[in-house]
């Protein structure tokens, strides 16, 4: 019998610190929606902690939100939250008026056409495509094309854990690389072509 995550109870994630600490939020039924678990998100904001006050984050795919409201109860200055299904657009912009978050934006889009169009530097990049639409290349090289990234910047990428590695740009150095249950997540920090 599979052991089940205690820390996700069907429909509703927990911010786990900051301001909003221990306030839950609806998620939508959405088909293919994996809210990140507890025990990843509190790692991979624990890495993220030096860095998270004042960033101005991305959230692509960003789904139930759970990384987005994390970064931004944690601190983060403006985060911008990208999906493009109607029905978690819609839970997103109500969680958003709940917990009064004025530093979150929700953008209903796809990932490719708001980078395509997107004209700001980004501190920190989530990156947690639906695992089956195999993104991930896609993104990293977008980002860098169209110039959204802050020198330094920190991406997160989320995919399954059993898959090597996408191919990301040559400018991103791998600095965490972890593995939970079916979920493999890492940290890349963005160096430009003069910095390497």
């Amino acid at each position: 019998m599979a052991k089940q995550n205690k820390s996700y109870q069907t429909g509703v994630i927990r911010i786990i610190a900051g301001r909003w600490r221990g306030r839950k939020l609806t998620v939508p039924d959405v088909s293919g929606l994996r809210p990140t678990p507890d025990r990843v998100r509190e790692t991979v904001f624990n890495w993220l902690q030096p860095i998270i006050g004042d960033a101005h984050c991305l959230d692509l795919f960003a789904g139930s939100g759970a990384l987005g409201f994390e970064a931004a109860s944690r601190g983060a200055n403006q985060v911008d939250m990208v999906e493009f299904n109607a029905k978690a657009v819609k839970q997103l912009q109500d969680n958003c008026e709940l917990l009064n978050a004025e530093n979150c934006n929700v953008r209903q889009n796809t990932a490719q056409q708001f980078l395509t169009n997107n004209s700001i530097q980004y501190d920190i990049v989530f990156i947690d495509p639906p695992y089956q639409a195999d993104l991930w290349s896609e993104m990293g090289q977008l980002l860098v094309d169209n110039d959204s990234l802050a020198e330094n910047a920190h991406i997160y990428i989320e995919c399954p854990s059993k898959s090597d590695l996408p191919v990301l740009p040559e400018h991103w150095q791998l600095i965490k690389d972890k593995k939970a249950g079916e979920v493999r997540y890492c940290l890349f920090i963005h160096k430009s072509g003069d910095a390497v």
